[in-house]
C-alpha cells in the first residue's frame, strides 16, 4: 500500500527541493481555501507559512507538512460571515490553546484506537475529496460570470498539460531520482506554456500573492463571556478536525516511512502554531494529506524539508510573486492527480472480498462520509460502527462449561468478557431452579468489564437467593477485585479467596 515512488532514506538535497516543490503547491491550495473561508488570499498564505514552519520545528512528525486546510476552511465560513475575520483570529487562538491542552493531557495516544479499516476509508475518502477540489480548476467564468465547465481548445489544452505533468512524474525517477519528478513538471510545464505563449489559466489568474512580512495583530475582539461563547464551539470544532486531520496524516506517513511519529507533541506543535498564527493574521490550519504525500514522494524526510517548504513560500509571497503567477494550474492539477493516485488505497479493492463484512462496511462508509461530510464525522463514525462491531462479537464469545466437585456445588467455568454487551448471554449460562444448593463461578479465564457485568452478577445473585442457594465466585483477577470492592453495598456476592502463598525474601527478612 502507498507505494507510488517512496524512498526510505533522507539527504540535504532531497529535503531542499521536495519543500521547494511542496511550496509551489502550497499557494494555489492555500489561496483556494481562503477563498473557501471568505477571507483575503493572504490570510490563507500566512498560516501556510507559519504554521507549516513551526510544526516542521517542533512537531512530532518530520516530514509531514502543515497549513491552511479545507476541512477547516468550511467551518470558518460562517463564524466569518456573521462576525468577521477579527472574531476568526480570536478563534484560532483558542484553537490552538485547546489543541496544546490536549498534547499535555497526552490525548494523541487515542490514534491508536483507529481500527485499519477507518485508516483505509480515511486515506480512500480524502483522496476522492482531493480529486474532487481539482475539478474546479476546470470551470471558467461565462459572460455573466458564472462559473461552467471549459469546453473546446481551452479544455483540451488543460487536459493535454495536466497529462504532460503526469508523464513527467510518473516516467522521470525511471530515468533519475537525482531531482523530484514533481519539481520537474512544474518548470518543465511553465516553461512550455510561457515559451508557446499558450492559453491556459495561471496561478495569477486566481488572485495575487505577493505580500509583506506577517505583522504581530491582537485579534479586534472584547474579552468578554458573550465573544467567549460565540467563539468557543468553533474553536473546539476547528482543534477536534485539526488534531484528528493530523494525527490520521501522521499515521499514514508513519507507514509509508516505516518509522513513527509522537502523537502528543504533534498536538502541541499544532496547537502552539494556531496561536501564534492567529496572532499574526492567519486563518489556521492543520497537517495537509496532500502536500505531505508530494513531500514523501519528492524524498522529504526530516524537518528540514517541512522548514524549506514553508521558507520558500515566503520568499514567493514577498519577492518573487510574479514568478509564482505565471505557473499553469494545469501543472499543479496533475501534480495533485498524482498524489491522489499514491494515497489512494487501490489494495482495499482487492482485499474488500477478504475481510469480515463488517471490516468492508465501515472502509466504504468512512470513505463516503469524509467525501460528503468532513473528515471528524468520518473518523467518529467508523470508530462508533467498529467499537460497536467489536462489541457484538466479543458478547457471542462469553462460554462456560460446568461439573460437580467432591463436596457436592456446582462448579461453571465461564470464558469470556463479561460487559454491557454479553450479559445476556451470561445470564443464559446458568440454570437455578436445576443446579444443587451450592454454586461456584470460577472467573480463571473470565473477566469483569464493567458496571453492566457487576449488576448482572447482583442479579444472578439473587436469583439464586430467591430460591435459598448459595453462589460464590472464585479466582477473580485484581482488577475483578477492584470493581466489585469499588461497587461497596450495590452487590451481594461471596468471594472466595484465592490462596496465597508467602515466599521468605530479603524484604520479609
Amino acid at each position: 500500500m502507498f507505494e507510488l515512488f517512496v524512498r526510505r532514506t533522507a539527504s540535504f538535497k532531497d529535503d531542499i527541493l521536495s519543500g521547494l516543490t511542496v511550496a509551489l503547491a502550497l499557494v494555489p491550495e492555500a489561496v483556494a481555501f481562503s477563498f473557501v473561508a471568505g477571507v483575503d488570499p493572504l490570510v490563507g498564505l500566512y498560516a501556510a507559512f507559519l504554521v507549516g514552519l513551526i510544526t516542521a520545528i517542533i512537531g512530532g512528525r518530520p516530514g509531514m507538512i502543515s497549513g491552511a486546510t479545507g476541512a477547516l476552511a468550511v467551518v470558518m465560513v460562517t463564524l466569518v460571515a456573521q462576525h468577521g475575520v477579527e472574531y476568526l483570529f480570536a478563534t484560532v487562538v483558542l484553537m490552538g490553546i485547546i489543541q496544546i491542552s490536549a498534547g499535555v493531557l497526552r490525548l494523541g495516544k487515542f490514534v491508536r484506537l483507529i481500527p485499519h479499516p477507518v485508516m483505509l476509508g480515511f486515506v480512500n475518502g480524502l483522496a476522492i475529496v482531493i480529486f474532487m477540489a481539482q475539478l474546479s480548476q476546470f470551470k471558467v467564468a461565462n459572460a455573466e460570470g458564472l462559473l461552467e465547465w471549459m469546453s473546446g481548445p481551452v479544455l483540451w489544452m488543460m487536459l493535454g498539460l495536466v497529462v504532460l505533468t503526469m508523464a513527467i512524474i510518473y516516467f522521470l525517477p525511471k530515468l533519475t531520482r537525482a531531482i523530484p519528478a514533481s519539481l520537474v513538471a512544474i518548470v518543465v510545464v511553465t516553461a512550455l506554456a510561457q515559451g508557446l505563449d499558450l492559453d491556459t489559466r495561471l496561478v495569477g489568474d486566481l488572485a495575487s500573492v505577493a505580500g509583506g512580512l506577517p505583522q504581530f495583530h491582537v485579534p479586534l475582539v472584547p474579552l468578554t463571556l458573550e465573544n467567549i461563547l460565540i467563539i468557543l464551539p468553533y474553536a473546539a470544532i476547528l482543534a477536534a478536525i485539526g488534531l484528528i486531520e493530523s494525527l490520521m496524516t501522521m499515521s499514514l506517513i508513519d507507514e509509508i516511512t516505516e518509522t513513527r511519529g509522537r502523537g502528543n507533541k504533534e498536538c502541541v506543535g499544532q496547537g502552539v502554531a494556531n496561536v501564534v498564527t492567529g496572532f499574526f493574521g492567519g486563518m489556521g490550519g492543520c497537517a495537509m494529506i496532500g502536500q505531505s504525500m508530494i513531500n514523501v514522494h519528492s524524498g522529504g524526510r526530516s524537518r528540514l524539508s517541512g522548514i524549506a517548504a514553508a521558507l520558500f513560500l515566503l520568499v514567493f509571497i514577498v519577492f518573487a510573486s510574479g514568478l509564482i503567477e505565471i505557473i499553469p494550474l494545469a501543472a499543479l492539477v496533475g501534480v495533485m492527480f498524482m498524489v491522489v493516485i499514491g494515497t489512494f488505497a487501490w489494495s482495499s479493492f482487492r482485499i474488500l472480498h477478504k475481510i469480515p463484512f463488517s471490516d468492508a462496511l465501515v472502509l466504504v462508509l468512512v470513505s463516503g462520509v469524509t467525501v460528503a461530510t468532513d473528515l471528524a464525522i468520518a473518523v467518529g463514525v467508523g470508530v462508533v460502527v467498529s467499537a460497536l462491531v467489536f462489541a457484538w462479537e466479543s458478547a457471542k464469545r462469553i462460554t462456560s462449561s460446568s461439573s460437580i466437585d467432591e463436596s457436592g456445588a456446582k462448579v461453571y467455568r465461564l470464558s469470556g468478557s463479561l460487559f454491557f454487551g454479553s450479559i445476556h448471554s451470561f445470564q443464559e449460562q446458568f440454570t437455578p431452579q436445576e443446579d444443587p444448593d451450592e454454586v461456584i463461578i470460577n472467573f480463571g479465564r473470565a473477566r469483569v468489564c464493567d458496571h453492566s457485568g457487576i449488576e448482572s452478577i447482583n442479579s444472578l445473585t439473587e436469583r439464586y437467593l430467591s430460591r435459598g442457594k448459595k453462589l460464590r465466585l472464585k479466582h477473580l483477577s485484581p482488577e475483578c477485585r477492584t470493581l466489585l470492592h469499588n461497587a461497596g453495598s450495590m452487590i451481594e456476592v461471596n468471594v472466595i479467596e484465592d490462596p496465597r502463598y508467602w515466599v521468605a525474601t530479603d524484604q520479609l527478612a
